[in-house]
């Protein structure tokens, strides 16, 4: 686990939730003192007092070991406010249609930020029949590959999976505007408006 709950967020929380130390303190089943170590830094709470610790601040675990709370504002749930997430371990890649916190491998996963394409990372879109080509000219081997490839719109979302050794290329049908997203495992992730 790379992430422990720092005293500033458990404050933070507590405050927000208009509860003060001895409060906090007496629904958990400590001391008041104890709240007071963990919020000026000079303790942590035991692990066995974090489920209810987060339970009495009304987050989830992982917001918790985080630091804050995930509200999700894309309520309209359009696609193109898409965040996606890859496992530097395993390589799983996961979609999510507003914020989150995922995690995996014991990882706490942070979003990727796509930038906008460059000419390393070029995207060449081809209609061929009812389709279209995507492709990159880019190394495809096992240490420095494209793992995906995804057409987003604002009601779909079509990804592809790459492996090292294959062809940075897919067929997709790309109706309406949107954007192409593909995910270098060495430079991140990178998107084109189409």
């Amino acid at each position: 686990m790379n992430n422990y709950v720092t005293g500033a967020a458990i404050k933070q929380l507590r405050e927000k939730c208009g509860m003060t130390q001895a409060v906090l303190a007496e629904r958990i089943g400590v001391s008041n003192k104890a709240v007071s170590k963990w919020e000026t830094g000079k303790g942590l709470p035991d692990v066995s007092l974090l489920q209810p610790l987060a339970k009495e601040l009304g987050v989830s675990l992982i917001e918790l070991m985080n630091g804050e709370p995930i509200a999700n504002k894309n309520i309209s749930s359009n696609l193109l406010r898409s965040k996606f997430y890859v496992c530097p371990v395993c390589g799983n890649v996961i979609h999510c249609v507003g914020a989150a916190v995922i995690s995996c491998c014991g990882i706490v996963l942070p979003a990727l930020e796509a930038e906008e394409m460059d000419e390393e990372h070029g995207i060449r879109v081809e209609r061929v029949e009812d389709e279209h080509y995507i492709s990159l000219e880019h190394p495809m081997t096992k240490q420095h590959y494209i793992s995906f490839l995804a057409f987003v719109s604002t009601d779909s979302i079509r990804l592809v999976k790459l492996y090292p050794e294959g062809d940075a290329a897919t067929r997709l049908q790309l109706r309406g505007g949107g954007y192409i997203y593909a995910y270098c495992n060495r430079h991140g992730l990178f998107r084109l408006r189409v």
